[in-house]
């Protein structure tokens, strides 16, 4: 109940920056439920405002709650963007897609002035790599993927339902999930995911974020990025 309790407390925090006529980009999870149940009551009491889904179960909630709703290819670019992790670092780094849908969350959080993520307390950690990495992968080269991700993680595994199907993103294309324990050269691990032909995304986080609310017990943790020769 307090996980949940912490989920909502930075949920509500991140929608109160948005502002009258900003195009805003809706995160997908249960962290990113909440924002966008908080941002359907206000647009219920008069916030003008226009979102853009990070997936097919983002927009069918928030077409749901009235939201009113634009394409990303209308949208040159976003105001902002909130969205959970499933893991988040002091630096800013995140892990996502526990969701399947990290690729369309990395296409619109690039896309936005600022990303803002939200998450229980429980999601800030030290280093990344206790959750599971996922990588995205075309179908076509699942053998061929699987063989190189297998040399970065033996342990690796694509993700299945509950009735035992390969799981499949919003793109029909594949996830494989990597146990990694712990990252220590989170930038390196990305180029060589990217350098891999036929994995079209992965989980890695590494400059997206611009702000993390982490839900605590009665509070909230803001995290900020600095910018190099900004001032602190």
């Amino acid at each position: 109940m307090e996980i949940e309790a912490e989920k909502k407390r930075a949920a509500l925090q991140a929608v109160a920056l948005i502002e009258d006529g900003m195009l805003v980009g809706l995160g997908t999870g249960s962290t990113a439920e909440y924002a966008i149940r908080e941002i359907a009551s206000k647009v219920a009491t008069g916030l003008r405002m226009t979102g853009v889904a990070t997936s097919r179960r983002t927009r069918a909630l928030a077409e749901r709650l009235s939201i009113p709703l634009l394409e990303m290819d209308d949208v040159p670019r976003l105001d902002l963007c909130i969205d959970g992790a499933d893991e988040v670092d002091l630096e800013l780094r995140a892990i996502k897609g526990g969701g399947g849908a990290m690729l369309r969350e990395k296409i619109v959080a690039s896309a936005s002035d600022r990303m803002i993520v939200i998450a229980d307390s429980s999601k800030l950690v030290a280093a990344l790599g206790r959750f599971p990495l996922p990588v995205e992968v075309l179908p076509f080269a699942r053998a061929s993927a699987r063989r190189q991700l297998d040399e970065i993680c033996p342990q690796v595994e694509q993700r299945r339902t509950q009735s035992g199907e390969p799981f499949l993103t919003d793109q029909e294309a594949y996830i494989f999930d990597l146990p990694l324990e712990e990252i220590e050269d989170p930038p390196t691990l990305a180029r060589q995911l990217e350098s891999i032909p036929g994995l079209i995304g992965h989980g890695l986080f590494l400059n997206q974020v611009g702000t993390a609310i982490i839900g605590q017990r009665g509070a909230t943790k803001i995290i900020d990025r600095i910018e190099p020769g900004a001032r602190k």
